[in-house]
This record gives C-alpha cells, structure tokens and sequence, in this order.
C-alpha cells in the first residue's frame, strides 16, 4: 500500500473540529517536541495505532504523539511497508545536511572579493 493510500483512512479525522483541539492538548501534553528525538519546531501528532487499523482510538488522546517531520515519515513508511532508513544513508544525510547548514569559511572569503 503507498503511503497516499494510507493517509486516506486518517484524512476525515484530522479535518474536524474536534482533531485540532486535541492535536493542540496532545502537543502540550508532549512538551511541544518530538517524542521520539527531542526535536522542536514543526511537529505533528501521530495516531500510534493508526486509524485504519483502530478507528475507535481516533480521538483517543493516549493514542496520540507529537512527532518531528522526519520521524513521523520514517513511522508511516515502516507502516506502509516500505524500506527501513539504512545507517549509513541516515550518515550521509546528517554530513549533507551539516553542510547546508555550516558554510564553508573558504567560501565566505571568495564570495567577500
């Protein structure tokens, strides 16, 4: 199953009124950081067992966790079926993602002429 099929089944809870009041009181139950790395920025709010499965935990706050973009990623892709992150690929984008982020001081000096 891809993972736009999966989502489908969550799509009519995370719509309501009543998902948004408890994403915020799950968010604030989780110290507004990722349950699983401690992350804080965009986060969103997982169903644990996921809707398709347990539709009757759907508004279950203990069935809810903050989760960072990138957890809540590799969770619904283990979920769906599909690859597990290989170390050394998580590796290679934590070096690629550093030098994003950590310009070179060599660089800085060119772009200065």
């Amino acid at each position: 199953m891809g993972v736009k099929r999966y989502h489908r089944h969550s799509d009519h809870v995370t719509r309501s009124k009543r998902w948004k009041a408890l994403r915020f009181q799950a968010l604030r139950r989780d110290g507004w950081k990722c349950v699983e790395c401690g992350a804080r920025g965009r986060l969103e709010v997982d169903h644990v067992k996921p809707v398709r499965d347990r539709p009757d935990l759907a508004f279950a706050l203990d069935n809810l966790q903050s989760l960072c973009v990138a957890c809540h990623s590799r969770k619904t892709r283990l979920e769906c079926g599909l690859r597990r992150d290989d170390p050394a690929r998580m590796a290679w984008k934590n070096i690629l993602r550093g030098m994003r982020t950590e310009p070179r001081k060599e660089l800085i000096k060119c772009w200065k002429v």
